[in-house]
């Protein structure tokens, strides 16, 4: 999946952004908070703040103690709740998967140049909605 499409609306509480397939028409959108959205956005837009922000500091946790982020995936839809989780690959070259909101693992998958996935079953039910 790649990011398509990012609306921010500071009128709102909600935001949302788009992934969309690489090679397919399919697409999911995510509701997400102002703070994700600003965050997301920023690295798109190439700004780099004078201070890390969180994602920043959480990538440079995980590179600084020999990890790296190898993808993000959003795993499942429950109770109209998406749920994610960033998958990262130890120097032992042990992989962790770690729970995370999908709005934090897409604003780090963005600064670590990794891949995002959605899994088939997440797709299949947000298409019969």
């Amino acid at each position: 999946m790649e990011l398509a499409r990012i609306r921010i609306d500071d009128r709102r509480e909600e935001q949302v952004i788009v992934l969309r397939e690489k090679r397919g028409e399919r697409s999911l959108p995510i509701i997400i908070s102002i703070f994700e959205a600003s965050a997301i956005k920023l690295e798109i837009s190439g700004l780099k703040p004078p201070r890390p922000l969180t994602h920043d500091l959480l990538r440079q946790t995980i590179e600084q103690l020999g990890g790296r982020v190898e993808r993000i995936a959003v795993t499942e839809l429950r109770e109209n709740t998406f749920y994610a989780s960033i998958f990262i690959r130890k120097e032992n070259n042990e992989l962790v998967q770690i729970d995370a909101r999908p709005s934090d693992s897409i604003a780090l998958a963005i600064r670590a140049k990794a891949p995002i996935f959605v899994e088939e079953d997440v797709l299949k039910q947000v298409a019969s909605i």
